[in-house]
């Protein structure tokens, strides 16, 4: 069965958002490596609506910048769960119609790599909620922001194991959970 691996960029003070603005000056090579094993190890992309808006607006112009990692970005199928968006113009992307949580369960069963999937948001929280979330890395910037959307709202919880934890040269905190 394949799994669902999260990668949420994070505060210190649990903030999840538009890591875009404060994020960037952490980024390092090792960090790059991180990612790219991560994108590497997965056969296909699940987000939410606004993840899938953020990353349609920027990866399709980024293969001259970012080479073969937006090239993966761009080509992988991208699965969006959305009761909106109803014309996905980004390469190789699907609107879940029905219901999200047996097309999730569905689409882990069957054989492949694993599902990556970014940012920690209602489409996480329910993942968690049903126990389909197999793994969970946060990237835990060395940086306190003070306002913003927390990561985890009153009433999300789940239960974890703490599998790893790495420092990466720019202070950032890599801590990686597997589904207890």
């Amino acid at each position: 069965m394949r799994k669902i691996i999260n990668s949420t960029i994070i505060s210190l003070d649990g903030v999840i958002d538009n890591p875009g603005r404060w994020s960037l000056s952490y980024f390092g090579d090792d960090t790059a490596e991180f990612a790219s094993r991560l994108l590497l190890s997965s056969d296909a992309l699940l987000m939410g609506r606004r993840t899938y808006e953020g990353f349609a607006a920027s990866w399709p112009h980024m293969e001259a910048t970012e080479g073969e990692f937006a090239v993966r970005m761009n080509t992988l199928p991208k699965y969006v769960a959305s009761t909106t968006l109803t014309d996905p113009e980004w390469n190789n992307s699907q609107v879940i119609e029905g219901d999200a949580l047996e097309f999730i369960r569905q689409l882990k069963a069957e054989p492949g790599e694993n599902i990556l999937m970014y940012g920690y948001g209602p489409l996480a929280r329910l993942l968690v909620a049903n126990g389909l979330l197999d793994e969970l890395h946060l990237l835990v910037h060395p940086v306190m922001l003070g306002q913003g959307e927390q990561i985890f709202h009153e009433g999300s919880g789940g239960a974890f194991s703490l599998v790893n934890a790495r420092q990466l040269k720019s202070g950032v905190m890599v801590l990686s959970y597997q589904l207890a």
